[in-house]
């Protein structure tokens, strides 16, 4: 490939084919129809009440504080959960949806009162965004798609939500709106690739995040915090 041009691909094809000992493929190929799919049965009939509970559950094994909020006491819960790491300085996404759940006030007058740094992401800013992350004590960030089964949070990055804000400083916190919570995995894949299907625009980087970081040596000692924030928090807004 050179300049955006591909250069002998039929033949490239035709040669695979022919190995195969079948014609090349001239259409797309059909997606099967298998007869079991367990896949979509785990959890099935949950309501997302119930999911709230497999994460909440989900939580104490992988070492991630969990905390059920509404969205008025939200700004107080974020705030008493940045104190307990110590205070800032904090780095945040630039994402509307800190200003929809009226977060703005905290991030922009009362931590700077109380002489907390915090840096909400700014896409011009280039690389200064990363020498912040890496200096923070705390990175929050909401989750976009949430599983259950796993404590999984699922983060669409673009130019305004920077992937190191959930991994370069040393304690992370992810708001949880009840509503993104789905059973596993493959209803995040299916979000995914139905947006694909529609053609929407696709976010440049999808972080599947499962608490703090952890890593294990071969007699299976377990480290948390290795490569990654060493603490993690999920705060969930149970009526949002």
């Amino acid at each position: 490939m050179a300049n955006g041009a591909i250069h002998n691909r039929d033949t490239f094809l035709q040669t695979i084919a022919k190995r195969l000992g079948r014609e090349p493929r001239t259409s797309a190929v059909s997606r099967p129809a298998w007869k079991h799919q367990p896949q979509w049965t785990v959890f099935q009939g949950y309501s997302q009440d119930d999911l709230l509970e497999v994460l909440k559950s989900q939580c104490s094994r992988i070492h991630t504080d969990f905390v059920a909020t509404t969205a008025d006491a939200l700004a107080a819960t974020l705030k008493q959960t940045v104190a307990q790491y110590g205070g800032g300085p904090v780095v945040t996404w630039n994402d509307p949806r800190f200003a929809e759940y009226r977060l703005m006030p905290l991030l922009q007058s009362e931590w700077p009162n109380e002489q907390i740094d915090v840096h909400i992401w700014d896409a011009s800013a280039g690389r200064k965004n990363i020498e912040w992350a890496e200096k923070a004590n705390v990175g929050i960030t909401f989750s976009d798609i949430t599983l259950a089964e796993s404590g999984t949070v699922v983060l669409f990055s673009n130019s305004g939500k920077g992937r190191t804000v959930s991994f370069l400083p040393q304690t992370y916190i992810a708001i949880i709106p009840k509503s993104t919570i789905v059973p596993r995995m493959t209803q995040a894949a299916a979000y995914i690739h139905k947006q694909i299907e529609n053609g929407e625009q696709v976010a440049s980087c999808i972080n599947f995040i499962t608490g703090p970081s952890n890593s294990a040596d071969i007699e299976m000692n377990l480290v948390v915090g290795v490569h990654g924030p060493v603490k993690a928090t999920y705060i969930v807004v149970t009526d949002r």
